[in-house]
């Protein structure tokens, strides 16, 4: 009985060359409904900010008819003494949050992302509730915490102190999450090198650690200037006389109808936050930059 000729060596790479093709089909096809969807999403996103942009320059005092393009809600809100001292409030506790919120977070993260101690696990489960908790709900409960606190502290009143306290609470889980991310994912070998040469642990962390951490920090520093920037909840519940921020501003003159000097604060609102965000986006690529000049 003879045998079966062997297949030909074609016959193998045709088959093979078919599964190539078939995945690019069916990229392709998954591609042709991702851009629609994507588009969509994106319009859902901006479409109600871009809304707002335009409506910031309508002549209309009230009502959403247009009567003409003008600057003058612009003009007006500078002049708006509520406004700027508004303005003033919330860049001054953005910052002041940040600063100590970016401090304390990234000490947290390292502790988190590089230690070994009992209950870190518990601490990392504990950490991740603040982020999950409603803004109402936690803003609530600072409001209960600072009453408790006015019994033993007199002069604990409601405030842009008592603000920068309450904003300083739920940016630490953000900044120490984000660290500890970037801080689990680096080499010891590179501290333990640091510390033979006789580095003490203060100089390796400053001059080792703290450098390998500076893109997590920056991007946490952003997200904590953002919240900050947009929060209402935790600056509505935890403010005093005389320490209204843009958001609460915002609610209190939409309460009495949507005006354009209302579309044109929130507008610069958004610009605030767009810029803040681009700046950190270039302060991040100019420090990776010198990060990889620095290792070549």
């Amino acid at each position: 009985m003879s045998r079966p000729a062997p297949p030909r060596a074609s016959e193998p790479r045709a088959l093979t060359g078919a599964g190539p093709i078939r995945l690019r089909s069916r990229s392709a096809r998954i591609a042709s409904w991702l851009w629609p969807l994507s588009g969509v999403v994106f319009v859902l996103l901006w479409a109600p900010l871009a809304v707002v942009a335009v409506y910031s320059f309508n002549a209309a005092r009230f009502g959403a008819g247009w009567e003409g393009a003008t600057l003058r809600w612009y003009s007006e809100l500078w002049r708006n003494e509520a406004a700027m001292r508004a303005l003033w409030n919330t860049v001054v506790l953005a910052a002041a949050s940040t600063a100590v919120s970016t401090t304390l977070g990234t000490l947290l993260g390292c502790a988190l992302g590089r230690g070994t101690f009992r209950g870190r696990m518990l601490m990392e489960r504990a950490l991740q509730i603040p982020v999950l908790v409603p803004d109402v709900v936690f803003a609530v409960a600072l409001v209960v915490w600072f009453a408790a606190l006015r019994r033993l502290l007199p002069f604990m009143d409601l405030g842009l102190g008592t603000m920068i306290l309450g904003h300083v609470s739920f940016q630490i889980p953000f900044v120490a999450l984000v660290v500890r991310a970037r801080a689990s994912g680096l080499d010891p070998a590179l501290d333990e090198a640091a510390r033979d040469l006789g580095a003490s642990p203060l100089r390796a962390f400053l001059h080792v650690t703290l450098p390998l951490l500076r893109p997590a920090i920056i991007a946490g520093a952003l997200l904590a200037f953002t919240l900050s920037l947009d929060d209402f909840a935790v600056s509505f519940f935890t403010s005093g006389p005389g320490s209204t921020t843009l958001p609460i501003l915002i609610y209190a003159s939409a309460r009495r109808g949507i005006t354009p000097d209302v579309n044109a604060l929130s507008t610069m609102l958004v610009l605030a936050t767009v810029v803040v965000v681009i700046a950190g986006r270039r302060w991040m690529g100019a420090a990776a930059t010198v990060e990889s000049a620095e290792a070549h």
